[in-house]
């Protein structure tokens, strides 16, 4: 089944990005694919912030639906899904990136090492290299 893209509110440019994947959890499932190499439904409920079951399944789907991700059924387990980001998705990578930049330099207790963020600041072209680089070999 081919899901199709939706009427926006407006052209705006943030409207398009806040309405694409502007909630908490839809950014969270883009991070937790993008670094740390997550595409089952169980690798998802894993993550420290705790999504709820219906949370996530809706947001899977949402997430399908804008195009940012893929879902494919496990060749071995008909019943378990893959999800894998789409190009679409893989763009979300430099976004993801200012965020932590923004994030590590207003908020004292960040959990991005600071490493990463230096890295970011003095690398950020071969960081992403590298990122996808390793999203290819999932």
């Amino acid at each position: 089944m081919k899901l199709t893209q939706r009427e926006w509110r407006s052209n705006c440019p943030i409207n398009f990005a806040l309405e694409t994947f502007g909630d908490l959890w839809s950014l969270l499932i883009v991070r937790d694919m993008l670094m740390y190499g997550k595409s089952t439904y169980g690798e998802f409920q894993k993550s420290e912030e705790g999504i709820a079951t219906n949370v996530l399944a809706d947001r899977l789907v949402r997430l399908e639906r804008e195009g940012i991700i893929t879902k494919s059924l496990n060749e071995s387990d008909r019943r378990k899904a893959t999800f894998r980001l789409t190009q679409k998705g893989i763009d979300l990578l430099p976004v993801l990136l200012e965020i932590i930049l923004w994030s590590a330099q207003h908020n004292s207790k960040t959990s991005a090492p600071k490493e990463f963020v230096e890295q970011i600041r003095n690398d950020r072209d071969g960081l992403t290299a590298k990122i996808i680089k390793e999203l290819k070999s999932y």
